[in-house]
């Protein structure tokens, strides 16, 4: 439990960093941040799986790369959920969601040591 405690404390950092040094998206502060971590945790737990099964064939056919645009589109999802949240459009938001992901990545590897892969 401190484990996952820990990975959205580190992903409300990495969308507060990524919002303040890019202008991708806009965030009023870090507690929407830290909601926007935790809404962005439950999407990509319950939602994501369904959009990558469905959106399977483009993806195949670009060679992962829709990817990025499924996670974008998790990112707006997140985004019509809260608030002070606001993401300005679909490859800003393809972007953001590629740049919180690299961010979150270091931030973790910082944090526990260890090598982190993109996944």
């Amino acid at each position: 439990m401190e484990y996952l405690a820990v990975q959205v404390i580190l992903l409300a950092v990495s969308i507060y960093l990524v919002e303040r040094l890019t202008k991708l998206f806009y965030i009023e502060d870090f507690l929407y941040s830290l909601l926007a971590a935790f809404v962005l945790a439950l999407v990509n737990s319950f939602i994501r799986p369904v959009l990558l099964f469905i959106s399977f064939p483009i993806n195949f056919l670009t060679l992962g790369l829709f990817t990025f645009f499924v996670n974008g589109f998790c990112l707006q999802i997140a985004a019509m959920l809260i608030p002070k949240f606001k993401v300005k459009g679909c490859f800003s938001a393809a972007l953001a969601a590629l740049l919180i992901s690299l961010v979150k990545m270091l931030l973790t590897n910082l944090k526990f040591g260890r090598k982190c892969e993109l996944s």
